[in-house]
């Protein structure tokens, strides 16, 4: 049983209040081809969840059976407690923030906001009283009378935002609605998003493949993978604690070891090093993946005296030194196509030059060993097929 399972099993009464989300088995096909398969998870009222990972792996097909624009070949999807299979958009107590924002160019900011309550015939002064609040809620009542080519590129994603607000919904849904943006500004919205989120307590599903947004922002991740979830945790357990090699690629950066698991399934030999891990988790002969974090590896110029008590080494020469701000960071080829990532704060790094021959050292409880798994080589992933 899946992570995602197990929780749909445990909660399966408590997404039945307003704004709470059930997929029961939920599958979508397109031909021969599984975008979806028997997804199963509960999705609490007043959660932030964000689905995570590469192209094609079925996160936003899954988002679309939600608002339902794509109907599942099989299973059941309720909101509020209430099966919406057979309901169309309009019908279910969603909104949906799309990447394209969609803003009507002719229309005022205050009359793109105002559009949903028109179309069901709200009376006049409802709209006007909600079109100002969902306005205040982004912080964008001055800016009423303007037409949206008069706005920036996040001073319109806050009026979608506010246009899918205003209309109450006890789910909003977001398709990666920040890709548009520029770093700095994608950034200041992400804060801004959880900021709302929190102070109105409506739930968010969130799609996205920046882990650093899912990261940032969720109270869970679903970490999808060929139309399943891989692993369903909140930020720190999917950072610290993969449940797989492919969920520790995909979020982070990490440096990968392939090869024989060895000292009774501890460590992995690899071509370039013997990798020690804290604890014995894997077969003992078979082919294992041991990983570590650049952040927890220290590095310096090789030959200098002293002793470590780090169980594990790697030596190599150094190929490139990049300034990533409040850190440093320092590419090492171990030998053929093996290389090492490390990151160092930047008061603290040390003073290396390219070609430098240079000892790199970490820590055993900083390792994670996996079983082989060819979408986790290297370092990368590789990405199911599109769906």
């Amino acid at each position: 049983m899946t992570d995602a399972d197990s929780t749909a099993t445990t909660n399966s009464g408590a997404a039945d209040s307003r704004g709470g989300v059930r997929l029961e088995g939920i599958t979508k096909r397109y031909g021969d081809q599984t975008a979806v398969d028997n997804l199963s998870l509960t999705i609490e009222p007043g959660e932030f969840i964000s689905f995570l990972g590469p192209s094609g792996c079925g996160k936003t097909t899954t988002l679309r059976m939600i608002a339902g624009f794509e109907t599942p070949n099989a299973g059941d999807i309720l909101i509020s407690g209430a099966s919406v299979l057979n309901a169309p958009p309009y019908r279910r107590d969603v909104n949906t923030v799309f990447q394209a924002y969609a803003l009507f160019p002719h229309l005022s900011v205050a009359e793109n906001v105002a559009y949903g309550l028109h179309q069901r015939r709200t009376s006049k002064s409802d709209v006007r009283e909600r079109v100002t609040a969902a306005l205040d809620m982004v912080q964008m009542r001055t800016f009423g009378d303007r037409r949206p080519t008069q706005l920036s590129g996040g001073q319109q994603q806050r009026i979608a935002l506010a246009r899918a607000l205003v209309n109450r919904p006890a789910v909003l849904l977001l398709d990666e609605p920040l890709g548009a943006l520029d770093r700095q500004l994608r950034e200041e919205m992400q804060m801004e998003l959880k900021l709302l989120q929190a102070r109105l307590g409506i739930t968010f599903v969130f799609v996205t493949h920046d882990q650093g947004e899912a990261l940032s922002m969720s109270d869970r991740i679903a970490i999808m993978r060929a139309g399943r979830i891989e692993q369903l945790a909140d930020s720190d357990t999917v950072y610290a604690h993969p449940a797989s090699a492919y969920v520790a690629a995909f979020v982070g950066q990490q440096n990968f070891f392939r090869g024989s698991v060895t000292e009774s399934g501890a460590a992995v030999t690899s071509a370039h090093a013997l990798v020690r891990g804290a604890t014995a988790s894997l077969a003992d002969a078979s082919q294992g993946e041991a990983a570590v974090r650049p952040e927890f590896i220290k590095i310096e110029k090789d030959g200098i005296a002293g002793s470590t008590d780090d169980a594990n080494t790697a030596r190599g020469k150094l190929l490139g030194v990049s300034h990533l701000g409040d850190t440093m960071q320092f590419l090492v080829s171990l030998g053929d196509d093996q290389s090492l990532v490390v990151r160092r704060p930047t008061p603290d790094a040390p003073s290396l030059r390219i070609g430098d021959s240079v000892l790199c050292t970490w820590e055993a409880r900083h390792v994670l060993l996996f079983p082989a798994d060819d979408s986790a080589a290297e370092g990368g992933y590789v990405a199911p097929p599109t769906a």
